[in-house]
């Protein structure tokens, strides 16, 4: 099986201690979902929140101080009256977090080297400036490993590990996704189970957009299209409990990082993965690999717009169809919020009709306004 990321599977977990006596701070809900993601190993090698030189080589060189490649600086904003280095207090009754350093940033300029931009029109970047201006750095130690929301889809790399070994899968391939299932997904995941034993379809649950697809929109319409459209014993439907950055070509790395730890062997990136608006080139998410030829897991990358068309009578793209695009039908995420948000059911080419029944019943389908 391949190895998790920097060689090792980090374990932060300390269940049976007692810290009651530690001075308590409460974090943001997206902070506590990237303890977990530390203390279980799915940001394997990361033992805890960054310290200060070891986030100026991420956002300056996309790699921690020893050379192995990381992107995206995993970051807890602390308030002035955060209590000082060499501290030991409790996260949220969480975590146990021995406070090393306390630091600031330039966050503009880190922000150019995140997101390629420091304009607030950026969802990303407006997020990250809204933060406090000072950071602690310094390792943790889960105390309380909660797997609420949507518990039975929360597997962590241990167990994935242990899964995907009991099936005799020796490649799988990683999918993210943030959006229900469109039939041109569904036709990728097929297409990949040809060259690989299976596919683990990891729906990234945590804070979006607004007018992005709700969580619970996105694992439930997941499940029935696995259910129905895809081998059961090739397909495996987990969660990655951490917020959208969109932060395009730098997240795309760090998503493949994520789901090498959780025993992937191949990861599936789209032209325009973890984009937003027109703030990247077209597949630069895909180039951007190029740079890393050590990260150890192999990249199945999709070039091209996807659509249906109705003289192929089957999904092309304009790479591989001939004819004009009034025979085409496409998978814009932009037409298909739109068609859901009246009611009207997609065009059966561009999605499941369980798909859409599910989606259907949703009180909250999208992220608020």
């Amino acid at each position: 099986m391949i190895a998790p990321h920097g060689g090792r599977l980090i374990q932060r977990v300390e269940l049976k201690k007692d810290f009651s006596g530690l001075e308590r701070v409460e974090i943001s809900p997206e902070m506590q979902k990237d303890l977990r993601n530390i203390g279980v190993g799915v940001f394997s090698p990361l033992e805890g929140f960054l310290c200060y030189n070891e986030t100026e080589t991420v956002l300056k060189e996309g790699r921690l101080l020893n050379g192995t490649p990381w992107t995206i600086p995993i970051l807890l904003p602390v308030t002035p009256h955060f209590p000082g280095e060499g501290s030991d207090i409790l996260l949220n009754h969480t975590a146990v977090m021995h406070i090393e350093e306390i630091f600031s940033l330039d966050k503009k300029e880190a922000a150019k080297h995140i997101f390629g931009t420091d304009s607030v029109e950026h969802p990303g970047v407006r997020r990250f400036l809204d933060l406090p201006d000072a950071f602690a750095g310094g390792k943790i130690e889960l105390i309380n490993n909660t797997r609420e929301p949507f518990s039975q889809f929360n597997l962590v790399p241990k167990e994935t590990r242990v899964l995907f070994k009991e099936r005799t899968w020796k490649t799988v391939a990683g999918f993210q996704t943030r959006n229900p299932p469109h039939t041109g997904h569904e036709n990728l995941q097929k297409t990949v189970l040809g060259l690989v034993d299976g596919v683990f379809i990891n729906p990234l649950i945590g804070r979006k957009k607004p007018g992005d697809f709700t969580d619970s929109a996105i694992l439930k319409s997941y499940k029935v299209m696995i259910e129905n459209y895809l081998p059961k014993d090739r397909a495996v439907l987990s969660i990655l409990s951490t917020e959208m950055r969109y932060a395009g070509p730098k997240e795309a790395i760090f998503h493949a990082i994520c789901r090498k730890n959780y025993g992937c062997t191949h990861f599936i990136v789209g032209r325009d993965h973890a984009g937003v608006g027109n703030f990247y080139e077209p597949e630069a998410a895909i180039d951007i690999f190029e740079e890393y030829p050590d990260i150890g897991v192999e990249i199945l990358s999709i070039r091209g717009d996807f659509f249906y068309c109705t003289r192929c009578k089957h999904l092309a793209s304009e790479r591989t169809c001939p004819h004009d695009m009034k025979y085409h039908i496409t998978f814009s995420g932009t037409k298909i919020r739109e068609l859901l948000r009246t009611g009207e059911r997609p065009p059966e080419e561009i999605m499941r009709p369980e798909v859409f029944a599910v989606l259907a019943e949703e009180d909250d389908l999208f992220v608020g306004e």
